[in-house]
């Protein structure tokens, strides 16, 4: 059995081809590419298009291989969602989590519906960027743009329907909106119905290996190949998760990318006040589990430094990054990874740079000594 995974992060997208052979799976990176947000009339979104173009690119080398493939699937990132239209395309480029057109959009949701009841039905963790704030946003800056649409698809579904045509819902991915009901599993009407979006726009929600059908006739002609397109664990967490060689009780995780996520995987949902109160999140695992976990900030500070140094001349790799690191001085300035001034600034180093006057420490001077100072903290 071959299959070729696309794995899409909020930095770099790769395409893997796996193969089962001799009861061992033995993966292959086929291709590479970045990944950045782009700023378009002072609202960050995603180049859907041109990572879409990529993924063609990686179709296509498999067909100029002789590959023969059984199925594909794609994972990402949580929470961002593109829109279709009722003619069947992209309704404009998506929106970027970081964007901060979700600014109001929480006081928003709880004025219709108590943190205590979102959390009763949902056991979403509350961030500003959850789909559900997301949403409310679209509905008060653009309804006339949810009222024209089709659907709205999560990142990996949105791909994932660009190369099948085929609308649906992955659990596991549909678990992080903050609009899914976590004991029925499937779309909240009461949570989606307080954000005042249209309920005609969320697809089935189907289990991680629901076969969608086989890529479109246009997709298949440009990159010369034929295979099935497969909805697996769609969000890139679930799919970590599945992959650890654990079982039983007494294992946790960390995964750790841009964001990192730390957690168990469980049977149930814990939907506790302290849970609640502790921002702990309850979302879709493979298999009818739960991976009950935290997000905390992962190599985010790292990779938006690296983006600036480079716009600055210095296209450093990450290899070139930890080692001025690690020739800098130990135990200097310490931040808070997690503080709302580096969600998305500018200019990273200077955040970093203003967050250390503001808590009375000396800036790191330097590249080596700002990477060393976030490896730290």
């Amino acid at each position: 059995m071959k299959a070729l995974a696309f794995d899409l992060g909020a930095s770099s997208g790769r395409a893997m081809l796996g193969e089962i052979r001799g009861g061992r799976l033995r993966t292959e990176v086929i291709h590479r590419f970045d990944n950045r947000m782009v700023r378009i009339a002072g609202h960050l979104h995603w180049n859907a298009m041109g990572l879409f173009e990529e993924m063609k690119r990686a179709l296509a080398k498999c067909a100029a291989r002789g590959e023969r493939l059984d199925s594909l699937g794609v994972s990402t990132w949580g929470v961002d969602y593109g829109l279709i239209g009722k003619d069947g395309g992209l309704v404009g480029l998506p929106y970027a989590y970081r964007d901060d057109r979700t600014r109001g959009a929480v006081d928003e949701v709880e004025a219709r519906i108590s943190r205590e009841r979102l959390y009763e039905i949902t056991g979403i963790q509350f961030l500003p960027f959850n789909t559900i704030y997301q949403l409310r946003a679209a509905k008060r800056d653009h309804p006339n743009l949810l009222a024209a649409s089709r659907a709205v698809l999560t990142m990996p579904e949105l791909f994932s329907y660009l190369l099948s045509g085929e609308l649906a819902a992955e659990y596991t991915h549909a678990s992080t909106t903050g609009l899914l009901d976590v004991r029925r599993r499937t779309w909240s009407t009461e949570v989606i119905e307080a954000i005042e979006v249209p309920e005609r726009l969320f697809p089935d929600v189907v289990e991680a290996g629901t076969r969608l059908g086989p890529l479109r006739r246009d997709v298949a002609g440009e990159v010369g190949l034929e295979v099935p397109v497969m909805l697996g664990a769609c969000h890139d967490t679930a799919a970590a998760v599945l992959a650890v060689p654990a079982s039983g009780d007494g294992w946790a995780y960390i995964s750790t990318g841009t964001w990192s996520l730390m957690g168990m995987e469980i049977p149930a949902p814990v939907l506790t006040a302290r849970a609640r109160d502790l921002n702990f999140t309850n979302e879709g695992g493979v298999g009818e589990t739960i991976r009950f976990l935290k997000n905390v900030m992962g190599l985010w500070l790292i990779q938006e430094c690296r983006r600036v140094w480079a716009e600055r001349g210095a296209g450093l790799t990450y290899d070139e990054i930890r080692r001025e690191a690690g020739e800098s001085p130990a135990f200097g300035p310490l931040i808070d990874p997690d503080d709302p001034s580096f969600l998305a600034p500018d200019d990273m180093p200077a955040a970093i740079e203003a967050f250390c006057r503001d808590t009375d420490q000396k800036p790191p001077q330097g590249r080596g000594a700002a990477a060393r100072c976030i490896f730290e903290s």
